[in-house]
């Protein structure tokens, strides 16, 4: 990693040479350079001089500054600069030690690594950190880098210490007219969405990529090896009228389901049956709800059979008898059958004989 500046930290009567080190990388985000649709040619970039319209080098290029609803440019060189009474130039004098949670967030500007320059530098810059993580504070200082001066929140993060160049606080805008005002919320919708904040569960890091930017990659991909691009899939778009606290319990559901998904490591998928397999599902399922309503004629039976015992009595000859009748009038109706036979028969000659 190179080190992007050198100074050091003014902690009181203690001094501590550092390096800086660019703590973010925004090379890896999508970028796309201009081109002329007609030939696909990049398109550059000139600098053209107002006065006589013609390209200027960059030797030439200095700076200037024009104050807000004027049109005077005063021209400002590096000279004029040096000569400025600026007591941080190339040292962060750290001013107060607060509480991180007195930094608003919409403050933090930019973030730097800070190492220790020099052997020498090493105990003091460990004797900061340690400091700051024990006691759990920031310090708060200011820093001229590039030319000008910003104020700076210095923290331990990972063993180091980073810099956080922070906007003055004119610079932040006020909220005025972004909120809405007179909005009436129900204690049912604020417990579900802290149930919902809860269910989500913590952020782990490692999972967060840029789908845009792998998006991109196959695109670009596709478009080098001929391929036909694949069209992107259509998702609702516009604002959508809903039931707030339907919309809550339905977010709740889901993210429980999530979390029992990942409990167990896999999650089941159940199979869409055609109509000849839901045909035997029936079957089997209409099998399988009469079986419990002959379970429970048996438990009937055998809750009374016991019922019987106790009451000292048997319930074997019953039994016996019924089956003996059972046998007698299946009998009866075998030999009904038999006899009612040959009487259709007969009676079938007899009409032949007749007619002839």
């Amino acid at each position: 990693m190179r080190s992007i500046w050198n100074g050091s930290i003014s902690f009181g009567l203690v001094t501590i040479p550092v390096k800086t080190y660019s703590a973010t990388d925004r090379t890896s985000s999508v970028s796309f350079v201009r081109i002329h649709e007609k030939d696909g040619a990049q398109i550059q970039y000139r600098k053209i001089c107002e006065l006589d319209g013609e390209e200027v080098p960059n030797e030439e290029v200095g700076k200037g500054y024009q104050a807000p609803g004027d049109d005077t440019i005063v021209p400002i060189t590096d000279d004029d600069l040096s000569r400025l009474p600026m007591p941080t130039a190339k040292t962060l004098s750290i001013l107060s030690f607060t509480d991180p949670d007195q930094i608003d967030p919409l403050q933090m500007d930019k973030a730097y690594y800070l190492g220790p320059n020099g052997a020498a530098a090493a105990k003091p810059y460990a004797l900061l950190r340690e400091a700051l993580e024990d006691h759990r504070k920031v310090a708060i200082g200011k820093v001229a880098m590039r030319g000008r001066e910003s104020l700076a929140m210095l923290r331990a993060h990972d063993g180091a210490l980073v810099m956080h160049t922070l906007l003055w606080p004119d610079q932040v805008r006020p909220v005025t007219g972004v909120a809405p005002e007179d909005v009436e919320l129900r204690e049912n919708e604020l417990t579900l969405a802290e149930t919902l904040m809860d269910s989500l569960g913590e952020l782990d890091p490692a999972e967060l990529h840029d789908d845009y930017r792998e998006a991109v990659e196959e695109l670009v991909t596709a478009k080098l090896e001929g391929e036909p691009v694949a069209p992107a899939a259509s998702g609702t778009s516009g604002a959508q009228v809903i039931d707030l606290t339907a919309a809550l319990e339905k977010s709740v559901r889901a993210a429980r389901g999530r979390e029992t998904g990942a409990e167990s490591g896999s999650a089941s998928v159940t199979p869409l049956r055609g109509r000849k397999t839901a045909k035997k599902a029936t079957g089997k399922k209409t099998a399988a709800a009469a079986a419990p309503k002959a379970t429970g004629g048996r438990a009937k039976g055998t809750s009374a059979a016991k019922k019987a015992t106790a009451a000292g009595t048997s319930t074997t000859t019953p039994k016996k008898a019924t089956s003996q009748k059972t046998t007698s009038k299946s009998a009866a109706k075998k030999t009904t059958a038999k006899t009612a036979t040959p009487k259709k028969t007969a009676a079938k000659k007899t009409s032949k004989k007749s007619s002839a």
